[in-house]
């Protein structure tokens, strides 16, 4: 479920809980395609949740910025070596992290460019890369905001 737009902000998804003090986070994730026309997404289990798939991604650390952090958090989380490319979309999403900690992402979604693969970039465990066909993964991404960037992204490519 997501929020209306404002009209002086990028949009929200989500629906923010009442009496509830979420935390801004800012973010980075992105779209990467391969020439079978799959994208990248991550299955993230393990934790308190049930597993569940995001677009490959992240917060943004202390002295980095968002294209950055979209290069970093690829390949700490599928080992893939990825270069951004044009922002799909700017947005907001009211969640809860793996703790039960609510934030609000204020993140840019990217088209994304596979340049190659490194194992040795791949530390997070419980992030297992899967490559879905992009109408498949609009209907199971965890998000509204990542399913509505890999919509975008297919209707951009489309045109």
């Amino acid at each position: 479920m997501t929020e209306p737009p404002s009209s002086e902000g990028p949009l929200q998804f989500g629906r923010r809980e009442p009496d509830v003090l979420y935390r801004d986070r800012t973010t980075a994730h992105g779209v990467a395609a391969r020439m079978d026309g799959r994208i990248a997404c991550v299955r993230v289990s393990g934790g308190r949740a049930a597993p569940y798939l995001d677009l490959p991604g992240g917060g943004v650390d202390p002295g980095e910025d968002r294209p950055a952090a979209l290069v970093r958090e690829f390949g700490e989380e599928t080992g893939l070596v990825v270069e951004p490319g044009r922002v799909l979309v700017r947005c907001a999403q009211f969640m809860r992290m793996e703790t039960g900690e609510p934030v609000n992402n204020h993140g840019e979604l990217f088209e994304t460019i596979v340049l190659g693969e490194d194992a040795a970039l791949k530390v997070e465990a419980d992030h297992e890369p899967v490559w879905r066909v992009p109408e498949e993964a609009v209907a199971h991404l965890r998000l509204d905001s990542h399913a509505w960037a890999v919509a975008a992204w297919l209707r951009r490519r489309r045109s």
